[in-house]
């Protein structure tokens, strides 16, 4: 849920941004700028998963094309192009995550605190903060993720026998246009080529012959 609250706010602040530039709004009183920095504060954990996210994504895109790539080499320089692949993957995650988080964390008061200020009145700040706070908020909190999880489990294992075929055909298809083969499935045996058109019987021996 909190993860929806900031993605929300901060493609609300997007649009706002790209629009015409009112007129400045009055000034957040003290008790406002206090009440805006608390939210913050809570939303934190949310805002720093989000910066993860936005940097990981693209890197798990990559992956798949990579695996991909990976059933074109030869079998012996497989295991050690994805090892050399994956030490890449990881320092550019552990480079860039802290740079993306830090500044999405210096970010959010001129983005999503200005919007908070803006859009809310103290009293529903107030009502808001008391609601992230409160036990039922972080008991929800706690199981959140076990619901999402549990869910997503049980909609892949529903659906799975539907679409599956689906995106096989999809990606056969696209493999098609680009001229890529189709990589064989992991675990299979390589597919046989051809039987080569059998040769005419040899005529027979003349008899008497030495060979």
């Amino acid at each position: 849920m909190k993860k929806l609250i900031v993605a929300a706010l901060l493609t609300s602040a997007a649009l706002a941004h790209a629009q015409t530039t009112p007129a400045p709004a009055a000034p957040a009183s003290p008790a406002k700028k206090e009440l805006v920095q608390k939210f913050l504060t809570l939303q934190q954990p949310g805002i720093e998963g989000m910066a993860r996210s936005l940097v990981e994504r693209p890197v798990a895109q990559m992956a798949q094309e990579v695996r991909g790539a990976l059933q074109q080499l030869p079998a012996e320089k497989r295991e050690a192009a994805a090892k050399a692949i994956d030490a890449d993957i990881k320092k550019y995650i552990d480079e860039s995550v802290p740079v993306v988080r830090e500044r999405a964390v210096k970010l959010a008061p001129s983005t999503i605190g200005s919007l908070m200020e803006e859009k809310f009145s103290e009293d529903e700040l107030k009502q808001l903060v008391a609601w992230f706070e409160s036990p039922v908020n972080k008991k929800y909190a706690q199981i959140s993720a076990e619901m999402q999880g549990n869910f997503t489990q049980k909609l892949v294992t529903e659906v799975g026998p539907q679409i599956d075929p689906k995106m096989q055909a999809l990606l056969t298809k696209v493999r098609a246009t680009l001229g890529v083969p189709t990589p064989a499935k992991a675990g299979s045996a390589p597919a046989k080529p051809a039987a080569p058109a059998k040769a005419a019987a040899p005529a027979k021996k003349a008899s008497g012959s030495g060979l």
